[in-house]
């Protein structure tokens, strides 16, 4: 993984590819900010761990944009978080994780959000990331800028095009890294998590402060976005970060891998380019 690519004239297909992922991304969202509205969950079950859950609020959003998507493009291929999976014939595949941020719907934080990603041979094409709580779209494509759309104003970030708005990233600037507002997440393992707090013991005197709110997608919206200065974190899975990587190699950021080691599983990390390095240093190993 890289910073961006220098832009390149955005295609009528990645533009059409682009729309159907936010028109998926924000159906489902709207969908589950009607069943959150509702309270509990009626059904809800473990995956990997006692605490890595699934709720029927999670397959009802992985139903709709499956069906969005075998209506509008039957022949691509379909990745869901939750167990859909079809190899398709088209070159091409989308990666969904159609609720974001699970246990934090389930205990009413309103941290969540659905993110679809549409991928090819060379990786992410495009992709979209909704948070129906603040009404936010993050969304992006390989040839175009990323842009956040709210309430039908629409910003472009980074300075990677013309813009209805100004982007309000701070990373125009630099950041060192003793004033870098650091976002990261944790595994549901508790071998990893213990191995992640010594990580953190190292990182937290060197930063600004630590942030973790329990949704890679969105913390990668709001590190492209420059809520964050800068995030990290192992055990993503492709739906996690398909959408979000995008989004933050369109602003110009960073995105590194993180190194495996013992009880530290893969993972990634991202921030300007300065600011990545640094980090990387300081969070990539044991």
């Amino acid at each position: 993984m890289a910073g961006r690519a220098p832009a390149r004239l955005l295609v009528s297909g990645e533009s059409e590819l682009l729309g159907l992922a936010e028109e998926a991304a924000r159906s489902a969202g709207e969908l589950l900010l009607e069943r959150a509205a509702r309270g509990t969950e009626a059904e809800v079950r473990s995956k990997s761990t006692p605490t890595d859950l699934v709720s029927e609020a999670d397959l009802a959003s992985e139903r709709a944009i499956r069906e969005l998507l075998l209506e509008r493009r039957p022949d691509d291929g379909f990745i869901g978080e939750e167990g859909s999976s079809e190899p398709g014939s088209s070159g091409l595949s989308w990666v969904v994780d159609p609720l974001d941020g699970t246990v934090n719907f389930l205990f009413g934080i309103p941290q969540w959000c659905v993110s679809v990603a549409v991928r090819d041979g060379e990786g992410t094409v495009a992709g979209a990331i909704y948070d129906p709580n603040r009404r936010e779209l993050f969304s992006a494509s390989r040839g175009g800028p990323a842009r956040l759309a709210v309430d039908g104003a629409e910003t472009i970030l980074g300075g990677a095009g013309p813009s209805s708005g100004e982007a309000t990233s701070r990373h125009l600037g630099h950041v060192d890294l003793a004033s870098a507002m650091v976002a990261t997440g944790l595994s549901y393992s508790a071998e990893v998590r213990a191995a992640q707090g010594r990580v953190l013991e190292r990182v937290i005197p060197r930063v600004r402060d630590i942030r973790r709110f329990g949704s890679a997608a969105l913390d990668l919206a709001w590190t492209a976005l420059g809520r964050y200065d800068a995030y990290f974190e192992r055990t993503v899975k492709q739906w996690d970060i398909a959408a979000g990587a995008l989004v933050c190699e369109r602003v110009g950021l960073s995105v590194l891998e993180l190194p495996v080691h013992e009880n530290l599983p893969w993972g990634i990390l991202v921030g300007p380019p300065q600011l990545a390095d640094e980090l990387l240093e300081l969070a990539g190993g044991p």
